[in-house]
């Protein structure tokens, strides 16, 4: 089981954020996170945006730390990747596909 998580270098809310991803299940990354104390409404499409203060809890807990770029390369080559604008996998459908349908 491996985690990984991106510096948190992306900033939102007053604070800079960091994305907490597997490369093998949604199931492993939100048991991850339960274990972390990471509420599940910090889950959005295919990662967990975490603040910088929990950077370090994620990485004790055995995160790998990575850079954003290669977050981006694992979940593709995982296939669950999810860009903005899809529909969640046994979810309902994303503003784009229902103007669509």
């Amino acid at each position: 089981m491996t985690l990984y998580i991106d510096p948190p270098a992306w900033p939102g809310h007053g604070r800079m954020w960091s994305h907490l991803v597997s490369d093998v299940s949604y199931d492993e990354l939100h048991a991850f996170a339960e274990r972390l104390g990471v509420p599940r409404r910090a889950f959005e499409r295919d990662h967990y945006d975490l603040p910088a203060h929990r950077y370090a809890d994620a990485v004790a807990a055995g995160a790998v730390q990575t850079s954003s770029r290669e977050v981006v390369r694992l979940l593709r080559e995982s296939g669950l990747r999810r860009p903005k604008g899809r529909a969640r996998q046994g979810g309902s459908p994303g503003i784009a596909q229902r103007r669509s349908s």
